[in-house]
């Protein structure tokens, strides 16, 4: 097939065959067509878009691609949890062993931080000994026996996928919504999922920055799941504000253990329970959403939720000893508040910024290479709407390099607005997409 005609009908705004997209992710996967005729096709892509047919078809075919895996060998539906990125994020540490407490079998592939946004993965290796690492037939017999497993990607994972995403990083063509979810919904489904709950994030720290586009997002993920004939849906959360109050590797596994301990809540909390809820629901195990949501709540009230999160992390080799005491996770060396300038209300985050100051301590990547510092981050001491006074604080620094603090506290104050007059909060849930229909 001749690449250039191809690339030239995308940029005309023409509708790509079935043959003309595998050609395009079997070149991308195997190194056939060359780096420069890929960029081009993806920009066309990025500026002509592609309709259902075709997201479905390239989602399939990046699917297919490589390995794809085979959780049959478990009992029940398998249900699977994937966010689109955020910062303080660590709902799948809360929920994961929540929902499999209820009953249900997760069987999480996750994913790594970079940028300005954390990975679930750096989070479970700062806890001591914690590996990510299993054969295909280890993941399935800890599912099984146990009712949850979250481990790295294998490495024939989406080969269409990895070769087209390093591409379009380096080419400005990451913000296209067929691009986006064609990436998104293929891992999921060569994940083996036999239903998936979506987050997507909405605000100042997500990829989507305005609600119509992250809607549009969800949308079109949810078509694709449904045209795969896999049970899908979404949420369209809030990511004006870090969800949790950590946002750092050990520190949010310190949070998460809070939460399921009882000692802590908030907006983290109730997300959790909104994504676990359903979840329930998609493997069989509650029939309704409140009836997920009353099932997870009392996973949380009786410890089983964080005595299924000691039990996962043992199975993974880790020291389930943190469940009990957090003290076992990293310490930094060093903490200092971060002061407000001036007295009034939080306005505004810029939490994509926010994130970033956490990655300039060490607790992200600014390239994959990078080495984390598990120990390292920030707790943040205020939320949107909260009336603060002048030298209150309004994060706390965890840090292990004294010389990074006054560049880090400077750009934290930097992402923080105080104004005289009080916010309007944004919501934290904005809209549920499933193959019904949109409910905002």
């Amino acid at each position: 097939m001749n690449m250039v005609d191809v690339i030239l009908k995308k940029k005309a705004g023409k509708t790509l065959s079935t043959e003309e997209i595998r050609a395009f992710a079997r070149g991308a996967a195997d190194g056939s067509i060359p780096d420069y005729q890929l960029s081009a096709l993806l920009m066309a892509i990025c500026f002509q878009g592609m309709d259902a047919r075709e997201t479905t078809d390239l989602t399939m075919e990046m699917m297919h691609s490589g390995g794809v895996v085979d959780l049959s060998a478990i009992d029940g539906v398998c249900v699977d949890k994937h966010s689109t990125g955020g910062v303080g994020d660590t709902t799948t540490l809360v929920l994961v062993p929540l929902a499999a407490a209820c009953g249900a079998k997760v069987a999480k592939l996750s994913g790594r931080g970079l940028g300005h946004t954390g990975g679930t993965l750096d989070k479970l290796e700062s806890i001591p000994g914690c590996s990510i690492e299993k054969s295909q037939e280890a993941f399935i017999e800890q599912v099984k026996s146990i009712g949850c497993a979250v481990i790295g990607q294998t490495h024939d994972l989406c080969p269409a996928d990895k070769a087209l995403y390093a591409l379009r990083d380096v080419t400005g063509t990451v913000d296209s919504i067929p691009l986006i979810a064609s990436s998104i919904v293929s891992k999921k489904l060569a994940s083996g999922a036999g239903a998936i709950v979506l987050d997507v994030k909405t605000g100042s720290g997500a990829l989507m920055h305005t609600v119509e586009d992250s809607i549009a997002l969800a949308k079109a993920m949810v078509d694709i799941g449904t045209h795969a004939g896999r049970p899908i849906l979404a949420l369209v959360t809030g990511m004006d504000q870090p969800l949790g109050t950590h946002v750092g590797n050990a520190l949010e596994v310190r949070e998460a253990i809070d939460i399921l301990a009882g000692r802590a809540g908030g907006d983290l909390l109730t997300v959790s329970l909104e994504l676990g809820s359903r979840m329930l629901v998609a493997a069989g195990v509650a029939k309704d959403i409140a009836d997920g949501k009353a099932r997870m709540r009392a996973a949380l009230d009786s410890g089983a939720g964080l005595a299924k999160l000691r039990e996962m992390i043992e199975a993974q080799g880790g020291d389930g000893r943190v469940c009990e005491d957090v003290d076992y996770l990293p310490h930094a060396a060093y903490r200092l508040d971060v002061p407000a300038p001036c007295a009034g209300y939080v306005a505004r985050m810029d939490t994509t910024a926010i994130g970033y100051c956490a990655q300039g301590l060490g607790a992200g990547r600014r390239q994959k290479s990078d080495v984390i510092d598990p120990a390292v981050g920030l707790v943040m001491r205020v939320r949107l709407g909260d009336c603060v006074e002048a030298g209150q604080p309004l994060a706390t620094l965890y840090l292990n390099r004294r010389e990074l603090a006054n560049d880090a506290a400077a750009k934290l104050t930097r992402a923080i607005e105080i104004s005289e007059e009080k916010p309007e909060l944004p919501p934290l849930i904005y809209a549920a997409v499933s193959p019904e229909g949109i409910v905002r």
